[in-house]
């Protein structure tokens, strides 16, 4: 045997050839150098590896291919290791975007309910109020019936005693004769308090409240998918909006509304024109101002809603374009510095369109949202569960934002306009055409 292995190493000398490497990266398998090159494996070996398992043609490794072997495997090794940073890196990114969205998800939703459980709180309070204030009037009522009768029954009582006291008999017969008693004092009143009725219309009122916290669809997450319009030419100002339209767009139209704005409210510097359908925000003022004019960059439509559900579609010529709606009560009256108040206070709501981005303001607190590159927006009005749903249409539709609030009086679309901007309600043949205030509020 060790006559066969001499023969084996002097024949691998004689075929391989042999040199000194120096300090040398060593065999794992054998801990021997790795001083041999294996043409058809490609990689070095040791001399174990080709006595006992390599049975494939070998050469000698010549100088320097073992620390440019060593320098290919680094440089693998360097280029892995960027790959796998730059993923991590961009995975990190969209951790930190998605966090962030979610917690001004979570945070909006919250803001909305707890707005709606104060209001619900206050129009609690108040029905209460205005219940017991019924109740107790009914009281007092019945409060001044019992005491007269007491009066009554007293005074006949009294006059009793004083005839039976008379000694003059025909007196005493005359007068008791015309004598009558009260009438029948009759059932007590029961009053009319049900404690059971006002906890039950609270308690479904607050069961609402909690499904808009985790409403269907409004997941941060969930993109929205993109639409195919098809070739089409945008709609002019006073066009009707086109008729092939993505699927979700067609679903908001089966409430849409064609609506005009008030000229009575519009700012001494707006022009209306095209019926009402149109305002612009001039440079010289078209007017003197008047009872019922907004002293802000305002107008609201002619139109108000007080229940059901009501879509409709603005197109803008520019930016900085606030879309909204309004309680009655909304101030005609600039308080502050700010040159509009829609969504400043708890009495409405709006869409600040801005260059760069979009503003959802309510009760002076906005809500920072991305931009959007078109002019054409809609709003979706959903009064029997208490949302407002603003739209972009351009390039397709997709909701950019919603508010949710329990709406408790009659609401009228309201906008704001910078100077030198256009604003249209678009108006689509065969829409409802609501009736205005003076006409009655729609339903």
């Amino acid at each position: 045997m060790e006559e066969e292995m001499r023969n084996a190493e002097g024949e691998r000398g004689r075929v391989c050839g042999t040199w000194d490497p120096g300090p040398a990266v060593r065999c794992p398998r054998h801990g021997q150098p790795l001083e041999l090159f294996c043409r058809t494996e490609s990689h070095c070996v040791c001399s174990v590896c080709t006595m006992r398992e390599c049975r494939l043609q070998e050469q000698a490794l010549p100088p320097g291919a073992q620390l440019r072997a060593s320098l290919e495997v680094t440089q693998q090794q360097a280029t892995q290791a960027e790959g796998q940073l730059l993923e991590l890196q961009k995975q990190r990114s969209q951790i930190q975007n998605s966090a962030c969205v979610l917690a001004s998800w979570v945070s909006g939703k919250f803001s909305s309910l707890l707005q709606a459980l104060e209001m619900q709180h206050t129009a609690a309070l108040r029905s209460i109020e205005v219940a017991k204030t019924r109740v107790l009037a009914q009281a007092q009522d019945e409060e001044q019936r019992l005491r007269g009768h007491l009066e009554a029954v007293a005074h006949h009582g009294c006059r009793i005693r004083e005839l039976l006291e008379q000694v003059d008999e025909q007196t005493f017969l005359q007068e008791s004769q015309l004598l009558q008693p009260p009438g029948p004092l009759g059932p007590l009143n029961p009053l009319q308090w049900d404690e059971d009725q006002q906890l039950g219309d609270l308690k479904q009122l607050l069961s609402r409240l909690c499904g808009l916290l985790l409403e269907e669809g409004c997941h941060p997450g969930t993109p929205a998918k993109p639409v195919d319009l098809g070739p089409m030419e945008a709609p002019g100002p006073l066009a009707p909006v086109p008729s092939t339209v993505c699927p979700l767009r067609r679903k908001l139209w089966q409430n849409y509304r064609n609506l005009t704005f008030d000229p009575i409210s519009a700012n001494r510097y707006f022009y209306l024109s095209h019926e009402d359908q149109q305002v612009k925000h001039c440079r010289q003022s078209q007017g003197p101002g008047r009872p019922g004019r907004f002293e802000l960059w305002q107008v609201q439509c002619t139109q108000s809603f007080q229940a059901g559900r009501h879509y409709w579609e603005v197109r803008a010529s520019d930016h900085s374009v606030t879309l909204g709606v309004s309680y009655p009560q909304l101030s005609r009256c600039r308080v502050g510095p700010h040159t509009d108040n829609i969504g400043r206070g708890p009495c409405s709501w709006g869409l600040c369109v801005q260059g760069d981005s979009l503003q959802a303001w309510h009760n002076g607190q906005a809500q920072r949202l991305p931009g959007v590159s078109g002019r054409l927006l809609g709003m979706d009005l959903d009064l029997a569960s208490g949302c407002l749903t603003f739209y972009s249409l351009e390039p397709q539709t997709q909701p950019l934002y919603t508010f949710h609030a329990l709406f408790n009086q009659p609401l009228t679309p309201v906008f704001w306009l910078l100077e030198g901007r256009t604003l249209t309600l678009c108006h689509q043949p065969g829409a409802v055409f609501p009736l205005g205030p003076q006409e009655g509020v729609l339903s």
